[in-house]
């Protein structure tokens, strides 16, 4: 083999090289990208393109506090979020009232973060002249919440034990607002809401209010960096001093995140009961 045929056999083979590492390089950069993006998953209370409004000021906070890029995911429905939550539908981050809270952390293996400040309690509230029946007064009657298995319509069945002596609970609203308005058009007697909603409307009448639960807390599934999940805690926590960050707190109706405790939560997840594909362990 001449020199010329040497020569040229090297300079293929170096070409060849250099268009393999440019390939990977192409190939691996979506996953690199990837790496640094984080699903958000919240509650369906609100519908998806409402959703996205509420939470971008908070998806945008910790994208920039983090410089990790943060995707919000918002199940269609209830039923849809508790179909995805048994079947261990893969999730970074999740914000999620007690019961949920406690679910994923003693099966799935998340771990609670912060949690928003105030407890979180439900209220019946219905017009005066409704509420003076009491309790009793409503069986057989429209109540609307949202669907289960919200925390809303699982505490709506603590006030009603006996099977056979219920509400008619219509779980139709798509935000829990709406169940404010159906009772003002006379679409339904009574509305199971959270306290801070009804505390907006002082010319209905409470009727029955929950005990309070640990407040929604935001949870890192364990496949998440340990320095990202740092990272988010940190993020939470200070939110609250900053008070260009009002906005992303009141938007999702929070006066500030505060250190979990996990052991709080603990058999919060009893609510899921009587709710289909809970199972006992």
């Amino acid at each position: 083999m001449t020199r010329t045929c040497i020569r040229s056999l090297m300079l293929h083979r170096q070409a060849a090289v250099l268009l393999l590492a440019s390939l990977s390089s192409w190939l691996l950069a979506p996953a690199m990208a990837r790496a640094d993006e984080y699903r958000f998953s919240v509650e369906p209370e609100y519908p998806v393109a409402q959703a996205e409004e509420v939470y971008a000021p908070l998806m945008a906070h910790l994208s920039a506090a983090t410089g990790h890029t943060f995707i919000l995911v918002v199940p269609r429905n209830y039923h849809l979020l508790w179909r995805d939550m048994r079947n261990a539908t893969p999730v970074d981050f999740v914000f999620e009232d007690a019961h949920f809270t406690d679910y994923r952390a003693q099966r799935l293996g998340y771990t609670p973060l912060a949690r928003v400040a105030t407890p979180t309690t439900f209220s019946l509230i219905a017009m005066p002249e409704v509420a003076e029946r009491g309790l009793e007064g409503l069986v057989g009657y429209r109540v609307v919440s949202m669907p289960s298995p919200s925390l809303g319509y699982a505490a709506l069945g603590n006030f009603y034990p006996n099977p056979i002596s219920q509400p008619d609970v219509q779980s139709v609203a798509a935000t829990w607002r709406d169940g404010v308005e159906m009772v003002f058009a006379g679409e339904a007697e009574a509305a199971m809401v959270p306290k801070y909603i009804a505390d907006l409307y002082p010319n209905l009448s409470l009727i029955g209010e929950t005990p309070p639960y640990p407040g929604r807390a935001v949870s890192a599934a364990s496949t998440v960096p340990a320095e990202v999940v740092a990272a988010v805690r940190t993020a939470l926590l200070a939110m609250h001093e900053d008070q260009s960050l009002y906005t992303a707190l009141n938007e999702i109706g929070a006066l500030q995140f505060e250190p979990v405790d996990s052991r709080e939560y603990r058999g919060r997840q009893t609510l899921l009961r009587g709710f289909i594909g809970y199972q006992e362990r």
